[in-house]
């Protein structure tokens, strides 16, 4: 279904995402692993793909302005859900991370804080500009 690309949506957690939309996945830092599995099937054979994640591990943040984790994808993330906010990705023409809504209880200071990867700031919900 995935390599015929009958399945239009993804929506699977990961590591790290970079500003342009690169997806590290498959790997966990000094961890035996055997393979990627089926991680770039699920982000190659897909019209969108959603990452749903913690916004920081261990205190450094996971939105990184380039990932240094072995990639599962270039370019391939179209939305990333943290549990600070979310951001969308435009992949057609310049490269763009927005942030288009903050969870509730969070400030817009917090999040540049805690996010590495440059975002420019949406207009889809109140307090946001």
């Amino acid at each position: 279904m995935i390599r015929g690309g009958h399945i239009d949506l993804s929506i699977l957690g990961a590591m790290q995402v970079a500003e342009n939309g690169d997806l590290a996945n498959w790997m966990i830092p000094g961890k035996m692993v055997k393979g990627m599995g089926g991680a770039m099937d699920l982000v190659a054979g897909v019209k969108r793909v959603v990452v749903v994640m913690e916004h920081e591990a261990k205190g450094s943040p996971k939105l990184l302005r380039a990932c240094n984790l072995p990639l599962t994808g270039t370019r391939v993330a179209d939305m990333v859900i943290t549990d600070l906010g979310v951001f969308t990705i435009a992949r057609q023409g310049p490269v763009k991370m927005v942030l288009t809504e903050l969870a509730n209880g969070v400030s817009l200071e917090e999040i540049t804080a805690r996010t590495e990867a440059r975002f420019d700031v949406g207009l889809d919900r109140e307090g946001l500009k």
